[in-house]
């Protein structure tokens, strides 16, 4: 090996360089030029309009208006026909309803008459017309018709009618004697007067 080769290599030192003077300015100068930008961009742009274009948009703004007032209107015109036929519609079937449990209170006239009439309580006969009457009553009951109670009641114009009066000192002045055809009310509206004997 030869001497030059067994003396170490040097190292050469690595050379910083400096910032040129010019960065920091042209750095300052994007700033500054971002800056100018960003500040145009926040500007808003004003309208100008001419005369002619105000009343147009006066006048829109009426018709705006005026359709809200006729849209809440109608809005509240129909909500009152909506509620109004829900109620005529229930009514037309309590009417109907209270119709053809009229047509049926005959029958159970009948059947009352028969289970009340004389016979031996071991008759099949009078029990079987009994079941059916009591059958007739859990029906009207299930309906929603109650019979007027007015034996022995105060007599009432609305519920009753008076067919006959009588002098007892049984009884109190104006009170129910005798019924003679039971009355019936459906939800609380009479739909057969009870038949009555009044005293006086």
């Amino acid at each position: 090996m030869s001497e030059e080769t067994k003396q170490p290599v040097e190292e050469t030192p690595e050379v910083q360089t400096e910032p040129k003077e010019d960065a920091p300015q042209t750095e300052a100068a994007e700033q500054t030029a971002e800056k100018a930008t960003k500040g145009k961009k926040k500007k808003e742009k004003g309208y100008t309009f001419t005369r002619e274009q105000v009343e147009q948009m006066e006048l829109a703004a009426k018709q705006l208006e005026s359709v809200k007032d006729q849209f809440v209107r109608q809005t509240a015109e129909y909500e009152n026909y909506r509620k109004r036929t829900t109620k005529e519609k229930e009514n037309i079937y309590q009417d109907a309803k209270a119709d053809t449990i009229k047509e049926f209170l005959a029958v159970y006239d009948n059947l009352e008459r028969a289970a009340a009439s004389e016979g031996g309580d071991d008759s099949p006969h009078k029990k079987g017309l009994e079941m059916i009457f009591q059958q007739v009553k859990d029906i009207l009951a299930k309906l929603g018709v109650t019979e007027i109670e007015a034996a022995g009641k105060p007599f009432d114009p609305e519920k009753m009618n008076a067919v006959m009066h009588i002098d007892d000192e049984n009884f109190g002045e104006n009170e129910v004697a005798q019924v003679f055809q039971a009355g019936f009310e459906l939800n609380g509206k009479v739909i057969r007067h009870a038949i009555v004997q009044v005293a006086n």
